[in-house]
């Protein structure tokens, strides 16, 4: 290898004079200081100034004072009773960490091991070069990194992993942290590409260095989007129809609709059947295409969480709390799905949420859940669908519940007079809102006489 000056040397990162030196087989090299390292490899080169070097620098450090010094010389015993009193030299028992460019946490304290008067031999230094060349091993060279592209599946604690064998987990995955997961606002079912890093030694998985990007866009266009909430919203004009032969689905598809960007209550007194209906709700929606629902059991009976769970026909609970759960739990169920259904619509999906129900949560979230619903102009939409003791306001359809009706067994168990649409026109067109107006009309008759 070519000769170095002192120059060169003071000019280069440690790591540098790290490789110079393991080239230049220097003996515990990692345990000198940057000073002392520059001027062993001056001296091991046989440079003009490594005389100079030898004589400016520090001396090398003295090794500690062994049991056996008691038998020492009587100006042995009081010099060592001078460096008892005197601080250890760093360079003997911690390396410079505040320059050490090359090494991670665990090879500082291998290094401090080392300098509690144990050998400095070849043993330490081989196992240092050894792990040297394993971590330059997993490190590839500048622009070289592999690429991965999977789905996205989100874990509860809010990181992630990219599957890139299908929906099955394997070992091929690749980790999302929580921090990338909001930075790019990323929704179970993403497809995402980006560069990969190996696992470090207590990884079993490699890690997602960047994301490049999301469903064939780049991220960077989808992190300069608009806030959710500065989105321009407009009343639902695509009725979302449930089209079923239940009496139920019929009644609301005629007397109470909705559409994509609906905010939707389904109210009334306990046994009134509100689980019922948005279970029936909900089955008529898993079929449709170009619907993305998910389901939130908020404060939930434990008989009903295991009757969604295993109910092959309906949508599954993306995310549960039983009744016992503290409201702090119930709120972040729910908003960790509005989150997501957020992000969807953003992003010109037409995504559908079902809590079952908002009494749980506090009413600043329920408001805020119900809230989030929104017919998005030119994008997607986002409706809420949620059952609850009475409305929280704001709605644009309220389907509620008779339980009268509903014990007695005769459905629909809607009471017409109570529930209402917001600009049905809309959904239905003038002939529907005529009909609606009509249905309440006759309902009504019988009270005034």
């Amino acid at each position: 290898m070519p000769v170095l000056d002192r120059d060169a040397l003071e000019a280069s990162p440690l790591a540098d004079l790290h490789a110079v030196a393991s080239e230049l087989s220097i003996d515990g090299y990692r345990r000198l200081r940057r000073a002392e390292l520059i001027g062993a490899i001056l001296k091991k080169q046989g440079g003009a100034d490594a005389g100079a070097e030898a004589a400016g620098d520090q001396a090398a450090p003295k090794p500690r004072r062994s049991r056996s010094r008691a038998a020492a010389k009587p100006a042995a015993k009081a010099e060592a009773k001078t460096d008892e009193k005197a601080p250890e030299p760093a360079a003997a028992s911690t390396p410079d960490e505040d320059e050490d460019e090359d090494g991670g946490p665990s090879r500082r304290r291998r290094s401090r091991r080392g300098g509690r008067g144990r050998s400095t031999s070849g043993s330490d230094d081989s196992r240092s070069e050894r792990s040297e060349r394993s971590d330059a091993a997993d490190k590839p060279a500048a622009g070289e990194e592999p690429v991965v592209e999977g789905v996205v599946e989100l874990l509860s604690g809010g990181s992630g992993f990219v599957r890139v064998s299908g929906p099955d987990p394997s070992d091929d995955d690749v980790y999302i942290s929580s921090a990338q997961v909001k930075r790019c606002e990323l929704v179970n079912g993403d497809r995402v590409t980006g560069p990969k890093r190996a696992p470090r030694r207590s990884e079993r998985f490699a890690s997602l260095i960047r994301v490049e990007t999301i469903n064939g866009r780049p991220a960077s266009e989808l992190a300069d989007s608009v806030r959710y909430e500065d989105l321009p919203g407009a009343f639902a004009s695509d009725q979302i129809k449930l089209g079923a032969d239940d009496p139920t689905l019929k009644a609301i598809d005629t007397v109470t609709p909705f559409g994509k960007g609906s905010r939707v209550s389904i109210v009334g007194p306990t046994r009134s059947g509100k689980t019922e209906a948005l279970k029936l709700v909900a089955g008529a929606l898993a079929g449709q295409e170009g619907l993305s629902v998910q389901l939130v059991l908020a404060g939930a009976r434990p008989e009903e969480i295991s009757e969604w769970s295993s109910d092959e026909s309906g949508t599954k609970p993306t995310a549960t709390s039983s009744l016992t759960a503290s409201e702090d739990s119930i709120n972040a169920s729910v908003e960790a799905v509005i989150d997501q259904g957020r992000r969807l619509a953003a992003r010109g999906t037409d995504a559908v949420v079902l809590i079952d129900s908002l009494d749980g949560a506090s009413r600043s979230v329920a408001r805020k859940a119900l809230g989030a619903a929104r017919n998005i102009v030119n994008s997607g939409s986002l409706t809420v669908i949620a059952t609850g003791s009475a409305p929280l306001g704001g709605e644009t359809t309220v389907i509620t519940l008779d339980a009268t009706r509903t014990a007695a067994g005769k459905f629909p168990a809607i009471d017409v007079l109570a529930s209402g649409v917001l600009r049905p026109e809309l959904l239905v067109g003038d002939r529907g809102a005529k009909a609606i107006a009509k249905a309440h009309a006759d309902v009504a008759k019988p009270e005034k006489k």
